[in-house]
């Protein structure tokens, strides 16, 4: 009988598995200001008037632009 107490059983080679969005956004502005986050991710949600719900809803339904975001979190916390 498996286990399902340990999420990271379920997805062991997920680095993001349990990890939500928001927690990674909230890391990466905290990390380098959004100024800089848009530098690294050039998107108009963190370009003009950036907050963390208007970019959520915007990463949440454009996949390339979330996948960037989870590349640099992961990049940073390897």
């Amino acid at each position: 009988m498996e286990d399902i107490s340990n999420p990271k059983q379920e997805q062991p080679n997920n680095p993001l598995h349990g990890v939500k969005l928001k927690d990674i956004l909230e890391w990466l502005v905290e990390h380098y200001g959004w100024e800089q986050m848009a530098s690294k991710v050039n998107i108009n949600c963190f370009n003009n008037n950036p907050t963390v719900k208007s970019s959520l809803k915007f990463l949440r339904r454009t996949p390339w632009a979330r996948d960037k975001v989870e590349q640099l979190y992961l990049h940073l916390n390897r």
